[in-house]
């Protein structure tokens, strides 16, 4: 694999950013495959923790319990995954749900007229909506693919899809993230323990369009280094949505959540990045959420995520071999949160508040 530095200039976006602040292309079919593309960092792929699949209960491996000054938690492994969840035939959906691929999105930075945010604050409401009451059902002893399920059904009742069904053949409607997952976990039969913290990260497709927002929730209770991990990812977040306004430059996000990060003891996993949304799930611009330059500045009418993952340990993550969950290389806890956001006139919607 060829591995070269990002060109600013480029009107290419990838959403996969290796640690040491440059991209790793599998060569030019591939990258033009997996522009947009976010949701699946295939140039990590690694054979070290591979998936277990059908993992029997009664034969459970002994748990790995990390107790050093990150906290006390346990290392989360796949489990079992269920079959793929059904979605009536009345509800419409994107093109990847029954190709797994998804439409090409736009090439530069996509300027939403009036109707557009509208619909686009129909499906960011929805998303938060269905955010929201999922934590009720955040408890020791639920599994994730229970969790999977009451999501899936809320979205369903409420005449959308579930955007990551299907996304690039992601097999479940949420990711669900554990502990020392970083992202895109996916939901299986493992229980929820007390103790544990969970990102879950719910994305909609209603009207067209899609709304996608996420948090990181303790279950039961945490200790006090995974509240603070929390509390200091949800500062990132409020601090990087206070500074978008018109004419701003993209790489403040990036520089003030990695100056709070850093200021707390914590690293900011560079290898995902916020992305524009509307009628396409992932596309331009990249919101980067480390310290970097880029000339590209904010304009009236864009929408686009940002979603920090912050680390306890080190920036490095390994993906799986199910292609899709991402685990610190170290075993550490992250936490992430995530708004879609809306540049207006005279400053920022949180579409998904």
């Amino acid at each position: 694999m060829n591995e070269r530095s990002y060109n600013w200039k480029k009107e290419k976006y990838l959403h996969v950013i290796v640690s040491r602040r440059s991209f790793t292309i599998v060569g030019k079919d591939e990258e033009d495959e997996f522009l947009n593309s976010h949701f699946r960092p295939l140039q990590y792929l690694s054979q070290r923790n591979p998936l277990l699949p059908n993992r029997p209960k009664e034969k459970e491996l002994k748990p790995k319990i990390v107790n050093n000054s990150f906290g006390k938690y346990e290392v989360v492994e796949p489990w079992h995954v269920s079959e793929r969840r059904h979605v009536p035939s009345y509800i419409p959906k994107p093109s990847y749900s029954s190709t797994k691929i998804p439409q090409q999105g736009p090439i530069r930075p996509e300027i939403k007229d009036q109707n557009q945010i509208e619909c686009m604050r129909e499906s960011c409401e929805l998303a938060q909506y269905v955010l929201t009451q999922a934590e009720q059902y955040i408890k020791p002893g639920v599994t994730t693919d229970q969790l999977d399920e009451m999501i899936h059904e809320m979205i369903v009742n409420n005449g959308a899809y579930p955007s990551p069904l299907n996304y690039r053949g992601f097999p479940k409607s949420i990711c669900t993230s554990i502990n020392n997952v970083a992202c895109h976990g996916i939901p299986d039969d493992r229980p929820l323990k007390c103790g544990d913290i969970i990102n879950v990260d719910v994305t909609v497709y209603l009207n067209g369009y899609h709304g996608d927002c996420s948090k990181t929730f303790e279950v039961g209770e945490s200790d006090a280094e995974g509240k603070r991990l929390i509390q200091v990812t949800e500062l990132c977040l409020q601090s990087a949505i206070k500074i978008c306004k018109p004419n701003e430059k993209f790489c403040s996000i990036g520089n003030i959540v990695e100056e709070i990060a850093n200021k707390h003891g914590f690293n900011v996993i560079p290898a995902f990045a916020g992305h524009g949304i509307g009628t396409y799930f992932h596309g331009p611009p990249d919101i980067l959420h480390f310290a970097h330059e880029s000339p590209e500045r904010m304009q009236p009418g864009m929408t686009f995520t940002i979603e920090p993952i912050l680390s306890q340990g080190g920036k490095e993550v390994e993906i799986l071999e199910d292609g899709w969950t991402a685990v610190t290389v170290d075993d550490a806890r992250t936490a992430q949160v995530e708004h879609t956001i809306l540049i207006t006139d005279n400053g920022c919607e949180i579409m998904t508040k």
